[in-house]
């Protein structure tokens, strides 16, 4: 019986403190009903979706699970404001937000009853979004897949934790039960995992994607789109290789925007190894198996209880 219980637990209705990240293109109802029932809580990605897309994921999930669940909203998407109305409209638990500041809806999401718990990857943003109501806070270190921050998750968390009286959950670089025992120790009170959940049965990316994580190294990912402002991590392949010149190589910003434009899709649906870009933390090397979604959360706490329980051996 595990005994790991955190505030952010009571606060969602969840049985352990574990977020599935809202991975573009990739985190669909499926997946997030699969992580839910599984008693962390599963999180829709609204990616650069119209609307009616996150409706029909949500819809989906809700077929699957009667347990919480969130919707992360990607605040540079074209179709934000609509969907800011949909999970309104379909009475979401949970929206996690990312790529952007989201004081715009906090105001809305909140008289609707939603939980907003923003991802923040600076001390500004955290107290900014404390004082204007967030229910809990995600501190992503630059170790994480997708959009990334500067700063590392050993050096984020804590600081955040420090600017806030609000829950922080812990994100980047968290595979297996030594993170989550870490995140807990720098004062999260609980964690977020994206790639990890890449290997899950439950999710539906290419196989050749799902090879491409299962079989990585170490220093198998790169930072591309620092120009422009949003870096982004994924897997050190042609595209990323090209993008990277390109970035450095004088091509103008709008023709670089143009250049990465569906490149997640062609990953994510068809695998494409020369076009696609495989979003990927930095700790693809230590996701080794194929497995339910349920069973990796359970995995993962299993892990950290017993990490903790041993952990007063350090201390004479």
């Amino acid at each position: 019986m595990l005994m790991i219980k955190s505030a952010i637990c009571e606060m969602l209705g969840i049985e352990y403190p574990v977020f599935q990240g809202g991975m573009a293109w990739i985190a669909d109802g499926k997946l997030g009903a699969a992580v839910s029932n599984g008693g962390g809580l599963g999180i829709i990605a609204a990616s650069n979706a119209p609307g009616e897309y996150v409706r029909e994921q949500i819809k989906v999930a809700k077929s699957i699970t009667n347990k919480p669940i969130g919707v992360n909203i990607m605040l540079l998407s074209p179709f934000v404001d609509e969907v800011a109305k949909v999970v309104i409209e379909e009475k979401v638990g949970v929206v996690t937000t990312g790529a952007g500041n989201p004081s715009k809806y906090i105001k809305e999401w909140l008289a609707a009853g939603i939980k907003v718990i923003p991802v923040v990857a600076s001390v500004a943003m955290a107290k900014l979004m404390t004082r204007l109501g967030a229910s809990a806070l995600i501190a992503e270190g630059g170790e994480s897949g997708g959009h990334v921050g500067e700063l590392t998750t050993m050096v984020l968390v804590p600081q955040i934790c420090d600017a806030t009286t609000l829950p922080v959950i812990a994100a980047g670089g968290i595979a297996d039960g030594r993170g989550v025992a870490a995140a807990f120790m720098l004062g999260a009170q609980g964690i977020q995992m994206g790639t990890r959940f890449l290997s899950a049965n439950e999710c539906t990316i290419h196989p050749i994607y799902k090879e491409k994580i299962l079989k990585a190294t170490d220093l198998c990912t790169m930072v591309t789109g620092k120009r422009l402002g949003h870096p982004v991590r994924s897997l050190r392949t042609p595209f990323a290789r090209d993008y990277s010149k390109a970035e450095y190589g004088g091509m103008p910003d709008e023709e670089l925007e143009a250049l990465g434009a569906g490149a997640l899709r062609l990953a994510v649906q068809e695998g494409d190894n020369e076009k696609g870009c495989f979003l990927s933390g930095q700790v693809a090397a230590m996701v080794k198996k194929e497995q339910p979604a349920a069973e990796i959360v359970k995995e993962v706490m299993e892990e950290a209880e017993q990490i903790l329980l041993r952990a007063s051996q350090w201390v004479k």
